[in-house]
């Protein structure tokens, strides 16, 4: 009974055998492989039509244009820039202009694109060698601005998350942000003199736009810029001076910083535009360039010393860089280099200033110049938007002279002066 069924098994064998070496039906030969198991088809694959491309809402996190890192590269760095006082201010609203990469060139070309990266510019200057605990001048202004970030830190601790399932986005922080929308105003004008009160209406959207997203619940380096750009008008205001931009760097911006870092956890605030694993960081980017300054001609800390653990715990208070990485290790888990490569790559620059000015450079090629997030930017009276120096530039480029006054006239009738 034990030999039966080997028996049985290679009876069989050669039948099996004699099978294989059958010659094949008609049917058509095996030409193509399955894209699903990998085996033989009768049908060769087809090339004719390529299968539609997806388009992701966000872009995804790809490695960025080598072309892109040689233009930022070749491109001059930024120099800190005097801001120009504002004549007068007026009661408009600023609106957005930006809607194509030919207004990002026209904004760039004129003197409040290149007075805004000139100002953030020099804010970086102002804080170069110094620490956070560094005493410096608090005017007036200096203490309003750390009272009105203290008040909204204090709305934060009255309005707590509720409890829900999704990972990002906890819809209590609309309930903050509309709280802050109301008493915007109120915290504005103990900014600003009597005779600066109408500008509050232009000032107040670069406030509240400085917080994040309240329908998208979301926040990034758009809505940084606001903040800087709130900055950069009490400037134009003659709000704030030369010689209160320490202070602005290592209170207000501070202190601002701390802030957001409370909503971001608090409200699990989604990355607005983030370039995933290939961008500098989720949220922020100007602590960086503040904190690189921070650390140009340091004695014992060079861009390496981020990868020492002690540093970051002993250094982070005093310093805006490391304070960042010491956070971005908090949130995310894993080797630095796989999660943060480009500031992996950033600490193998030999010296801060050339982090420094690296910085700049990427700041004003991945922010300021980027549609996606420049489309939001506000101008009015005190960020202005120049449109007779772009239509006078396209004459002069078509090779039509065209009187100065008829041009004037004609600008006029359009509304281009109103």
């Amino acid at each position: 009974m034990e030999d039966s069924p080997q028996h049985h098994h290679s009876h069989h064998h050669p039948d099996n055998e004699q099978q294989q070496q059958q010659p094949p039906s008609s049917s058509p030969p095996t030409t193509g492989t399955c894209c699903k198991c990998g085996g033989p088809t009768t049908y060769a694959p087809s090339f004719a039509s390529p299968p539609p491309s997806y388009r992701p809402i966000r872009a995804p996190a790809i490695p960025p244009d080598p072309n892109s890192s040689r233009a930022i590269m070749l491109a001059p760095i930024p120099q800190p820039q005097k801001v120009p006082p504002s004549p007068s201010p007026t009661t408009s609203s600023p609106a957005k202009r930006i809607q194509s990469p030919d207004d990002l060139r026209r904004l760039h070309s004129s003197p409040s694109g290149q007075n805004f990266i000139g100002f953030v510019a020099a804010l970086s200057a102002s804080v170069r060698g110094r620490k956070i605990s560094d005493p410096c001048h608090l005017s007036p202004a200096a203490h309003s601005l750390l009272s009105l970030l203290q008040t909204l830190i204090e709305f934060a601790d009255q309005t707590p998350p509720l409890p829900q399932p999704a990972r990002f986005g906890n819809v209590a922080f609309r309930s903050w942000h509309d709280r802050m929308s109301s008493a915007a105003e109120s915290l504005v004008l103990p900014l600003l003199p009597d005779a600066l009160h109408p500008a509050a209406p232009e000032l107040l959207p670069y406030l509240t736009d400085s917080f994040g997203n309240a329908s998208r619940i979301d926040y990034g380096t758009g809505h940084e810029t606001n903040f800087a750009a709130f900055l950069y008008c009490l400037a134009r205001l003659s709000v704030i001076a030369e010689e209160d931009y320490p202070a602005v760097v290592t209170r207000v911006f501070v202190k601002y910083l701390e802030l957001m870092r409370k909503l971001q956890l608090q409200y699990c605030l989604e990355p607005a535009g983030s370039h995933g694993v290939w961008g500098l960081d989720d949220y922020h980017f100007l602590p960086f360039i503040f904190g690189s300054s921070q650390l140009v001609d340091h004695k014992y800390m060079k861009p390496k010393s981020i990868h020492n653990q002690d540093i970051l715990e002993n250094f982070s208070d005093e310093y805006l860089y490391l304070a960042c990485i010491a956070f971005v290790k908090k949130v995310k888990k894993g080797v630095f280099a796989e999660h943060s490569p480009m500031l992996d790559d950033i600490s193998g620059v030999p010296t801060w200033s050339k982090v420094n000015s690296g910085l700049l450079k990427m700041y004003k090629a991945e922010v300021l110049e980027k549609v996606p997030i420049m489309q939001h930017f506000l101008f009015g009276s005190l960020i202005k938007w120049y449109v007779f120096r772009f239509l006078l530039l396209w004459f002069m480029h078509l090779d039509v002279f065209v009187c100065c006054c008829c041009c004037f006239g004609l600008y006029r009738t359009m509304g281009l002066f109103a």
